[in-house]
Protein backbone atom coordinates (compact mmCIF):
# COMPACT_ATOMS: atom_id res chain seq x y z
CA UNK A 1 0.00 0.00 0.00
CA UNK A 2 0.99 4.03 -0.03
CA UNK A 3 1.98 3.89 3.62
CA UNK A 4 4.47 1.37 2.99
CA UNK A 5 7.06 4.51 1.64
CA UNK A 6 6.58 6.32 4.74
CA UNK A 7 9.60 4.43 6.90
CA UNK A 8 11.86 4.15 3.85
CA UNK A 9 11.03 8.40 3.06
CA UNK A 10 11.58 9.41 6.96
CA UNK A 11 15.22 7.30 6.28
CA UNK A 12 15.78 10.07 3.69
CA UNK A 13 14.68 13.24 5.10
CA UNK A 14 16.87 12.82 8.35
CA UNK A 15 19.73 11.32 5.97
CA UNK A 16 19.43 14.63 3.61
CA UNK A 17 19.07 17.18 6.88
CA UNK A 18 22.04 16.01 9.01
CA UNK A 19 24.63 17.72 6.87
CA UNK A 20 23.42 20.69 7.22
CA UNK A 21 22.23 20.44 10.86
CA UNK A 22 25.99 19.24 10.96
CA UNK A 23 27.70 22.53 9.14
CA UNK A 24 26.01 24.83 10.89
CA UNK A 25 27.06 23.71 14.49
CA UNK A 26 30.36 22.96 13.01
CA UNK A 27 30.73 26.85 11.91
CA UNK A 28 29.31 27.43 15.32
CA UNK A 29 31.92 25.51 17.14
CA UNK A 30 34.97 26.98 14.78
CA UNK A 31 33.88 30.28 14.85
CA UNK A 32 33.73 31.08 18.94
CA UNK A 33 29.91 30.13 19.27
CA UNK A 34 28.56 33.25 16.24
CA UNK A 35 27.21 32.65 13.18
CA UNK A 36 29.09 31.63 9.79
CA UNK A 37 29.91 35.52 8.17
CA UNK A 38 30.19 35.36 4.35
CA UNK A 39 31.57 38.38 2.24
CA UNK A 40 29.46 39.00 -1.09
CA UNK A 41 30.45 42.44 -1.65
CA UNK A 42 33.42 44.45 -1.10
CA UNK A 43 32.08 46.52 1.84
CA UNK A 44 31.49 43.14 3.89
CA UNK A 45 34.90 42.53 2.74
CA UNK A 46 36.27 45.33 4.28
CA UNK A 47 34.35 45.03 7.61
CA UNK A 48 35.68 41.54 8.06
CA UNK A 49 39.37 43.31 7.37
CA UNK A 50 38.36 45.03 9.28
CA UNK A 51 37.57 43.06 12.38
CA UNK A 52 40.51 41.08 12.00
CA UNK A 53 42.88 44.01 12.66
CA UNK A 54 40.71 45.37 15.68
CA UNK A 55 40.56 42.45 17.32
CA UNK A 56 44.10 42.06 17.90
CA UNK A 57 44.04 38.34 17.77
CA UNK A 58 43.48 37.95 13.71
CA UNK A 59 40.20 36.25 14.35
CA UNK A 60 37.49 38.18 12.80
CA UNK A 61 34.40 36.71 15.15
CA UNK A 62 36.66 37.82 18.34
CA UNK A 63 35.10 41.25 19.57
CA UNK A 64 36.79 43.83 21.11
CA UNK A 65 33.39 45.73 21.90
CA UNK A 66 31.47 45.27 24.77
CA UNK A 67 27.89 44.30 24.46
CA UNK A 68 26.86 46.67 26.78
CA UNK A 69 27.77 49.70 24.65
CA UNK A 70 24.96 48.19 21.21
CA UNK A 71 22.60 46.97 24.54
CA UNK A 72 22.41 51.01 25.78
CA UNK A 73 21.54 52.05 22.42
CA UNK A 74 18.85 49.54 21.96
CA UNK A 75 17.07 50.45 25.37
CA UNK A 76 17.83 54.36 23.89
CA UNK A 77 16.05 53.61 20.90
CA UNK A 78 13.11 52.04 22.65
CA UNK A 79 12.54 54.99 24.92
CA UNK A 80 12.31 57.73 22.20
CA UNK A 81 8.65 58.27 20.79
CA UNK A 82 8.45 57.05 16.82
CA UNK A 83 8.23 60.73 15.66
CA UNK A 84 12.04 61.11 16.69
CA UNK A 85 12.81 58.13 15.56
CA UNK A 86 11.32 59.31 11.77
CA UNK A 87 13.30 62.64 12.25
CA UNK A 88 16.73 60.90 13.14
CA UNK A 89 16.48 58.80 10.46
Amino acid sequence: MWYEILPSFGVMAVCLMIPGIATTHIHRFTNGGKEKRSARSPWQWSLIQRDIRVSGTGKHFDAKVSVHISIGRQRAEMQLLPAQLICEA
